[in-house]
């Protein structure tokens, strides 16, 4: 179900104009139906209903308090990669109980605050973080739950910024040097092994990715069990695509049963880390045209979002629909829409053919994931505001940023 609509017209959300949205609160905005949301979550929970699951939203994907917590609420567990995130998990209403802390680089007081948290599991993803672990759960008198992240070379074919399983990858353990750490862990008095961790990429289009990565992960854990070091759980990751253009990736149903026919009679209770899939498609940065540039080679609209607000497009070239939230009857023209941020590559969208004036509201779609949560403030531009619709009502989530928050931290020399 699609819940960007028109009606009248006018773009809506759920049963809110967008426009609404933007005289109450102002552009450069993102705007999220709970709805969406809800639904999304529910794909992967029905899709796994005959299964002993876990789903931990990755909390990359967009970190707001509000997201995490409807989440929350319908039972979601959450995939973190640093304290500051495992502070809004709890922060949210999360259960540190069901959250998973993945990453290549966990300080020392990112274990200590994760331990006294009592987290679900450690996604280990070195031989020197093992034994970092080890010793810092030894002198806080706690046993750490471990899985080591397997690195299974399988090429996700996306970007290759977001292509996180093969061998040149800063992620993840070696499939060749696994089973050494497995048994290295095995045998550390401080840890204790529960799972195996696996994620390829992110914007996977196609299921044979993530069936090859299983099957070669299957291989190591019935070798483990062989050698009495059973596990409890298989972390698949995420990395499921949305479609944002032309895409065609798999409905979550179909996905899932793609996995679990891998996975065959085993009894591993299965986690999942969506990020993307779940929130993706919910949201979208809603920014209104400041000027239009007409000229001989290009046109140029220049609206009031910018890279700063929405980094996808500058960093990997990526393309999010452009729509008008009230459509012209006038004949289109093709513009580059640009930000007002002082690169060159301050672009939200190349080669589109809009019917504008200036003043007019647009709507950058899909920009649920990797929105809000990448956002910066260069060039001293505060953040957007963040605003959820449910059904017909509209809440603010997040304050629009002012100039003195950004400067609060700071000290002039004496």
């Amino acid at each position: 179900m699609n819940y960007f609509t028109r009606k009248d017209t006018r773009l809506h959300v759920e049963n809110v104009a967008l426009d609404r949205i933007a005289d109450a609160y102002g552009t450069p905005c993102y705007v999220y139906s709970r709805a969406a949301m809800e639904a999304a979550y529910l794909s992967y929970d029905r899709a796994l209903a005959r299964r002993d699951h876990l789903i931990c939203y990755a909390v990359k994907a967009n970190s707001s308090l509000a997201i995490l917590n409807v989440l929350a609420r319908m039972g979601s567990g959450f995939d973190i990669v640093s304290g500051g995130e495992l502070e809004r998990v709890i922060q949210a209403g999360g259960d540190p109980g069901k959250t998973v802390f993945s990453g290549v680089g966990k300080s020392e007081s990112d274990m200590r605050q994760a331990l006294s948290a009592g987290i679900l599991c450690f996604n280990v993803e070195s031989a020197s973080e093992l034994k970092r672990l080890d010793r810092i759960a030894g002198e806080l008198g706690k046993s750490a739950p471990v899985s080591l992240r397997v690195n299974p070379d399988v090429d996700a074919n996306t970007h290759p910024y977001i292509a996180t399983g093969l061998k040149e990858s800063k992620f993840g353990v070696p499939m060749e040097d696994a089973l050494a750490l497995y048994r290295t862990a095995a045998s550390m008095a401080n840890l204790r092994v529960v799972g195996i961790d696996c994620h390829i990429g992110s914007q996977l289009t196609e299921t044979l990715p993530f069936v090859t990565a299983l099957q070669k992960l299957l291989v190591l854990v019935d070798r483990l069990a062989t050698e009495r070091i059973n596990l409890s759980h298989l972390d698949l990751g995420g990395g499921l695509g949305i479609r944002y253009r032309d895409e065609a990736p798999p409905p979550v149903s179909d996905y899932i049963q793609a996995l679990m026919t891998a996975l065959g009679d085993r009894k591993h209770k299965v986690l999942f880390e969506p990020g993307r899939s779940l929130i993706g498609n919910t949201g979208i940065l809603l920014a209104r045209v400041e000027y239009l540039k007409h000229g001989t080679h290009r046109n140029f609209a220049v609206i009031d979002a910018a890279m700063n607000d929405l980094m996808r497009p500058a960093l990997y070239d990526a393309w999010h629909d452009i729509q008008p939230v009230q459509p012209r009857s006038a004949s289109s023209r093709r513009y580059e829409v640009v930000g007002p941020v002082c690169e060159s590559g301050d672009f939200l969208g190349h080669d589109r053919d809009l019917s504008l004036a200036e003043g007019d509201l647009i709507a950058i779609m899909s920009a649920g994931a990797y929105g809000m949560s990448m956002a910066s403030n260069y060039n001293t531009r505060p953040r957007a505001a963040e605003v959820m619709v449910s059904g017909g009502e509209m809440h603010l989530i997040r304050e629009r940023e002012s100039i003195s928050q950004l400067m609060s931290a700071e000290r002039l020399l004496p």
